[in-house]
């Protein structure tokens, strides 16, 4: 296989794999190579996209390779994510909001496990918003990353602490995700309320 070929379809494997990343030991694994040329196409595709210009780098982070934006742009994203027009959470965002409210830590997988669909693009957008954040990583195979709310989620909610989020009553699984998700649908719609009445 081309050089070329092998760092496209490394490139490839970095956006799947999201904010939780692939080691060199994983990428040579998946693509069917020796450790150390996995290690120099990853390097190598590091040093492309910085030497191009790219908005989107990679980074090594707890000895994982991962997708990462270029630091430099960092204002324009935080006009993104606080944008008046992009101030509303979808249903899908505010599910995944109440599964890692109600359950924290919690990884992705669990996360999709109990949504039944995949959550990458609501968690990026939750930590956009500063509602979510790394609180380390599990200890399971791969080490994948453990999300929590943030302080930012408490003040966005009006909530003294998280003992302070409504209890749900529902017995089924399902049922009381619907609830937890209900519940904070409500509080958002009454702090939103209270913001209209100060303006």
């Amino acid at each position: 296989m081309m050089v070329q070929q092998l760092k496209s379809i490394i490139e490839g494997l970095l956006f799947m794999a999201g904010d939780e990343g692939l080691t060199v030991r994983q990428i040579a694994e998946i693509v069917e190579i020796d450790q150390r040329l996995s290690e120099d196409l990853v390097r190598e595709l590091k040093s492309d996209l910085e030497q191009a210009g790219r908005g989107i780098r990679i980074a090594e982070v707890a000895g994982a390779f991962r997708f990462t934006t270029h630091p430099d742009h960092a204002p324009y994203f935080e006009r993104m994510a606080y944008s008046p027009s992009r101030s509303t959470l979808s249903q899908a965002a505010l599910e995944t909001l109440a599964i890692i409210a109600y359950r924290q830590p919690i990884t992705r997988v669990e996360i999709e496990e109990i949504r039944s669909v995949k959550s990458e693009k609501a968690i990026q957008t939750l930590v956009a918003k500063d509602l979510i954040e790394e609180k380390g990583r599990a200890e399971q195979i791969g080490r994948p990353i453990l999300y929590g709310t943030t302080r930012s989620f408490l003040d966005h909610f009006e909530l003294g602490s998280l003992e302070a989020l409504p209890e749900p009553a529902a017995i089924t699984p399902e049922a009381e995700l619907e609830e937890q998700t209900q519940l904070l649908f409500g509080r958002l719609d009454s702090r939103r309320a209270s913001l209209d009445e100060e303006f």
